[in-house]
């Protein structure tokens, strides 16, 4: 079995309401890209800064586009373009946020596919990319004081 590690991190300083945080990428996208609980929660547009639903709503879209592509193509049907968007939705019915959904919306260009059988492909893409399970995976946490 293959294994890959991505990682990031994260720092925060001061308070929830009003510290600040920084985020970190392997790749090195984001260095010290900065988030607050303005540009989390406050921002309504959400166009103050990056918060970590809109990286995990970009990183569905993408691994979905992407998976998609592949059962496509393992499928015999090639796609030309596939344009994916993920809408997160995050509600608070008490104190704590929660993730409730993400709506994916496909518009799709695949020569020669029926639409019965690129609605199959599509929904087991869904159900099978990597980050629609990782929504629902085990999250383990080693947590301990400096």
């Amino acid at each position: 079995m293959k294994k890959l590690f991505r990682t990031s991190s994260a720092r925060w300083t001061g308070n929830g309401l009003e510290g600040k945080g920084t985020l970190d990428t392997q790749s090195g996208v984001f260095k010290a890209q900065p988030y607050s609980f303005h540009t989390r929660f406050a921002a309504e547009d959400g166009r103050a800064g990056t918060n970590p639903e809109e990286l995990v709503a970009a990183a569905h879209a993408g691994c979905f586009a992407m998976a998609l592509s592949f059962g496509l193509t393992g499928a015999g049907f090639v796609p030309t373009q596939l344009d994916v968007s993920a809408k997160l939705t995050m509600q608070t019915p008490d104190v704590n946020w929660t993730i409730s959904g993400v709506h994916l919306t496909l518009v799709a260009k695949v020569p020669g596919i029926s639409p019965q059988k690129f609605q199959e492909i599509a929904q087991a893409t869904k159900a099978n990319c990597p980050i629609s399970k990782v929504l629902s995976c085990e999250i383990t946490l080693d947590a301990s004081l400096a």
